[in-house]
């Protein structure tokens, strides 16, 4: 399969430049076409009347990239972990709502392709679109170039996770399952101020659902000011 060979309609353009989202990606793609197509939902393809067009194939091989990925990544940095806690591990760093994170993080829902049905229900905040479309994007660049951009992105979208080898998942995955169980809308983050010279800033972010602030946090970088909001949002909720 040859990424670069993929074509869109000339409608497909309108969404933002893919120039910008390859420098979130950290990596230049040769072959434009694969980048498309990751970002191409089904109900677009059907739309364009070329269901081969969507990112479903992608997204088969970006889930094995990716499993691949993480497990090399994670019994490099844990040599004495056992096999379950390895296991236990690499779920949740690939779990529904941690990669739908990483594909916010990284604009994949501004960036998507969407058919004016999905788009109309808000599927660019839909945490199984969101992960299939980081998956996909994940295939794009291995097709493109290979295994190594790959694991570059991977280890620094998941570098916090990968650092210990137990089951525990990110205060933002965790905050945002316990929301989804409950049948409430994925939260969003806010950086409230910045303060100090740019060698030593302070972020402060609130975490939100709607106009109900649900926590408070502050750190050296916005990811871990959001996490600390997270945190403090999960202590709240899961003591009321």
């Amino acid at each position: 399969m040859e990424a670069g060979s993929l074509a869109l309609p000339d409608d497909v353009e309108s969404a933002p430049p893919e120039a910008e989202l390859e420098k979130r990606l950290g990596y230049r793609f040769r072959k434009p076409g694969g980048l498309r197509q990751a970002l191409t939902h089904g109900s677009r393809a059907n739309e364009a009347g070329n269901p081969a067009l969507a990112n479903e194939r992608l997204e088969f091989l970006g889930d094995a990239v990716l499993d691949l990925v993480i497990s090399e990544l994670l019994m490099e940095r844990h040599p004495e972990a056992s096999e379950g806690m390895l296991s236990r591990a690499r779920a949740a760093a690939v779990n529904t709502a941690a990669l739908a994170e990483r594909a916010r993080e990284l604009g994949l829902d501004r960036a998507m392709r969407l058919g004016r049905g999905e788009a109309r229900s808000a599927g660019h905040r839909k945490p199984s679109i969101l992960a299939n479309v980081f998956e996909a994007v994940l295939a794009a660049i291995y097709l493109d170039g290979g295994l190594a951009p790959v694991r570059e992105l991977v280890e620094r979208e998941f570098g916090e996770v990968l650092a210990s080898p137990g089951p525990q998942l990110d205060a933002k995955t965790r905050l945002q399952e316990w929301l989804q169980a409950r049948g409430e809308p994925v939260p969003g983050y806010q950086t409230t101020a910045a303060e100090g010279p740019d060698h030593a800033k302070e972020f402060h972010v609130e975490v939100r659902v709607g106009d109900r602030v649900l926590g408070q946090g502050r750190g050296r970088s916005k990811r871990e000011a959001e996490q600390q909001a997270a945190t403090h949002a999960l202590t709240v909720l899961e003591t009321d």
